[in-house]
């Protein structure tokens, strides 16, 4: 599966009215520092000290804007 990493601040750069809300994302510990990473299914999975924990997903016309926010390509 591919994904594109980022930290939690690029995160919040690219949430869209109607997928998970900021507050959310902080309530399970999500902070502008974390490693996160969206695979092409919208998902979004943040680093924990031994695994990726799926805390969310994105809707919609995603896979362009995490490339734009994030400044990287799916690998």
């Amino acid at each position: 599966m591919r994904f594109i990493e980022m930290t939690g601040h690029t995160l919040m750069g690219l949430l869209e009215p109607g997928e998970v809300s900021s507050e959310e994302l902080h309530r399970v510990g999500l902070t502008d520092t974390c490693l996160v990473r969206v695979n092409e299914q919208g998902d979004i999975e943040v680093r924990r000290v031994d695994r990726w924990d799926v805390i969310g997903g994105l809707l919609g016309n995603f896979h362009d804007r995490v490339e734009n926010v994030s400044k990287r390509k799916w690998v």
